[in-house]
């Protein structure tokens, strides 16, 4: 018995009248993903292209893979490297998983591939499981199918996150995410903010202990130490051009401490490419954000500062830290909250990458950047769209 005949006789169960009716939504979300949905467009009055929702979505999950896996590797080889350096090994449930297959050899790619699983799955599963319950609660009180959008929101959510936040925290703000981010608009397609940033940005202001600090981004207790971007914040490029002995072809690579997904950018910038040739992503997004930080990185570096360092630090260090690569390849392209014209796609990319520097450099106290300034470009997202519609109109009418 295949499973499509598994299937077609367990349908009548959960369509209407059947005694599993309420949990349509999950029989649904099951049928569509194994097999193609029977019910297509045929008439010519309706626009067809081969990228549909589904294809999209499944195109973006699996571009994270790459970074996802890269900083697994490197979340265990930073723990493994501080404990080889004396700290100790915890006692907890993941420490125990760990060691039944592997030690905490820095040298050995098993053992920090092993240790990054164990502090990232739990991480994912969480979300998954939660933010999945939260979805199907909303498709089953609408009558909608459950969205494919939601398998995105998951793993870019998970991604940037800290690997040593507590799973009932990641809980809350995948649940804030998802509902106030995105369901409480009509749900993907009506959102006007990405929801996995909206998830990020909540915990980092209600629960800011578990998503910043210098104890917060390598998976070992006791761990102390600043992030790359926060020892560019307070003591600058040193004399060999390096961040305190980090290279810029080992931060490039992703070789420092910081979110699973946004520590190499060379992983990332991979991911990227795949998702501008098969057009999920829009290469004018990602060059606007890129041409708006490298002149306003040049501009700073022009004025110069004697008091704040960040002043100094020049574009190709800007696109290696924090989360700029990440945020412009799968945040900033994000096609239900970014700009939707052509034009606009270019100013609003070039908005995203004024703003991150701009935060960077003029604040102090919030070093990252990318994070707000993706937001604050999506709350501009309409109005920009609204004056590149306008400003064709006018120049069309002007031809009469």
């Amino acid at each position: 018995m295949g499973l499509r005949k598994i299937l077609d006789d367990l349908e009548p169960h959960f369509t209407k009248g059947g005694k599993f009716e309420k949990l349509f939504v999950i029989y649904e979300m099951i049928d569509t993903a194994t097999y193609k949905p029977s019910i297509v467009t045929h008439s010519s009055s309706h626009v067809r292209d081969h990228n549909d929702m589904k294809r999209i979505m499944i195109l973006v999950w699996m571009a994270a893979l790459l970074p996802m896996v890269v900083g697994m590797f490197n979340l265990g080889y930073q723990a493994n490297s501080a404990i080889s350096a004396g700290l100790p090994v915890g006692d907890g449930w993941r420490e125990a998983l760990i060691g039944l297959f592997a030690g905490n050899d820095p040298t050995s790619g098993w053992d920090n591939f092993w240790y990054g699983f164990w502090y990232y799955m739990p991480i994912y599963i969480t979300i998954f499981i939660v933010g999945g319950i939260w979805e199907a609660i909303f498709a089953g009180v609408r009558g909608h199918e459950i969205n494919e959008g939601f398998f995105v929101t998951s793993i870019l959510f998970a991604l940037a996150c800290p690997p040593s936040i507590p799973l009932w925290a990641v809980a809350l703000g995948i649940s804030f995410g998802v509902v106030f981010g995105k369901e409480v608009f009509g749900g993907t397609g009506k959102n006007f903010l990405n929801p996995a940033l909206s998830g990020r940005a909540f915990l980092f202001f209600a629960y800011p202990m578990f998503m910043s600090g210098d104890s917060v981004w390598v998976a070992v207790d006791g761990f102390s130490g600043a992030t790359a971007l926060s020892v560019a914040a307070s003591q600058g490029l040193d004399a060999q051009g390096t961040l305190n002995g980090l290279t810029w072809i080992q931060a490039f690579l992703g070789n420092m401490a910081g979110s699973v997904g946004e520590t190499s950018t060379l992983a990332i910038l991979i991911s990227g490419a795949f998702l501008m040739i098969t057009g999920v992503a829009s290469w004018r997004i990602v060059s606007g954000v890129m041409i708006g930080m490298v002149a306003t990185a040049l501009l700073f570096n022009a004025i110069s500062s004697d008091t704040n360092p960040m002043f100094s630090l020049p574009p190709q260090w800007h696109l290696v830290l924090g989360g700029y690569a990440f945020g412009m390849i799968f945040m900033a392209t994000d096609p239900v909250s970014a700009s939707m014209t052509n034009k606009g796609k270019w100013i609003f990319g070039a908005l995203i990458g004024f703003m991150v520097v701009t935060i960077r450099v003029a604040n102090p106290a919030f070093p990252e950047g990318m994070m707000l300034a993706i937001l604050f470009a999506n709350l501009f997202a309409p109005i920009i769209d609204h004056f590149v519609v306008q400003a064709n109109i006018k120049r069309r009418a002007a031809r009469v």
